[in-house]
């Protein structure tokens, strides 16, 4: 019987490391994984203590955090769910080790310096060397770099929603980018992690809706580099709605050339063929958070105007799922050459 797969979680307290822990448990080639805190706070703290719903279930202790310990666990993937300037200090040292990393901060995604200043790193040659062997972990466009990658920078929510509904028609020149695009972008509170703030208390987000971080949210760059798109070809104003979770993204674009519907829909068919987490949606159906929510999905469906020019795309996401642990845990699907769909179905 082969051996199964060890792995480890560090920031499994949060919510996409809560969730991220529910698949590594009951995928078939993984050992239990090791769950490991930053802090080494007191002693036989559980993953239970901060989410009892896990209650009852033979436990899951949190152990502090050391390479060292990574090391003599024999850990051989280590998941990231820490806030960015935390993966960004300890991933070039992990790496020296060869245990491979998945990232799910954004520490890794972002080529571009000027993007990457929205972050403030301060980069060192160390983080230079990442950086070389990082691959942007969006399985629908870089499955074949994803396999033998080092380490893997897990996109953004926004980002995975976006990119995926633009790229076929991007990648096409079916969009006439000097008409500009626009994405009208929506998402849950969980999107802004388990640290509580004035703007995601419950008294600030019931019966509410509202924008925020317009023009300088930190997804917007890797929509940029992903799209091959300039800063000038695209708007992305993102809301926060009063849900736990789940993202809708409605894109707004003129197309460079008469289309059909019927054309635009073989584009994303041909474009996702054999991709077992994108759901492409026929006209005049359009997707709901609802119908991808708790899911690996990423639904897309359009809407074009009758002058076959103007074109409303609709993409829908968990943020928590395919925009964050369910990605991560494709990405581990083809790193190790296993079903993209383990542990997530």
């Amino acid at each position: 019987m082969a051996a199964k797969l060890k792995t480890a979680v560090l920031g499994a307290t949060g919510y996409a490391g809560c969730e991220l822990t529910r698949i590594l448990l009951r995928h078939s080639a993984l050992a239990k994984p090791l769950l490991m805190k930053r802090e080494a706070g007191q002693a036989g703290q559980d993953l239970a203590d901060a989410f009892p719903a896990l209650s009852g279930n033979g436990g899951y202790p949190l152990e502090p955090f050391s390479i060292e310990k990574l090391k003599q666990a024999g850990v051989d993937l280590l998941f990231l769910a820490t806030p960015h300037e935390l993966s960004r200090s300890l991933v070039p040292e992990i790496v020296r080790t060869g245990i491979r990393v998945i990232d799910l901060s954004g520490a890794w995604r972002l080529r571009d310096e000027a993007h990457r200043a929205v972050y403030g790193f301060k980069d060192q040659a160390s983080a230079g060397e990442v950086m070389d062997q990082a691959v942007y972990g969006l399985p629908e466009l870089h499955d074949t770099e994803i396999v033998t990658a080092p380490v893997i920078a897990n996109p953004g929510c926004y980002a995975t929603s976006v990119i995926l509904a633009l790229a076929p028609l991007v990648k096409a020149g079916l969009v006439d980018r000097s008409r500009g695009i626009i994405s009208d972008s929506k998402s849950g509170v969980s999107g802004a992690g388990k640290d509580a703030t004035p703007r995601t208390h419950f008294v600030s987000v019931a019966d509410n809706l509202s924008a925020y971080g317009i023009f300088k949210h930190r997804h917007l760059g890797e929509m940029l580099e992903q799209l091959g798109l300039a800063s000038e070809e695209l708007i992305f104003t993102p809301h926060l709605l009063p849900i736990p979770r789940g993202i809708l993204s409605t894109i707004y674009v003129h197309l460079s050339r008469t289309m059909a519907a019927a054309e635009i829909e073989s584009c994303y068919r041909k474009f996702f063929a054999n991709r077992r987490w994108v759901r492409v949606f026929s006209p005049p159906r359009l997707p709901e958070i609802q119908y991808s929510l708790h899911s690996n999905f990423c639904d897309i469906g359009f809407c074009l105007a009758d002058d076959g020019r103007r074109l409303v795309i609709v993409s829908c996401i968990d943020n928590l799922l395919k925009g964050a642990a369910g990605q991560a845990v494709q990405n581990m699907n083809l790193m190790y050459g296993w079903n993209e769909a383990e542990g997530l179905q």
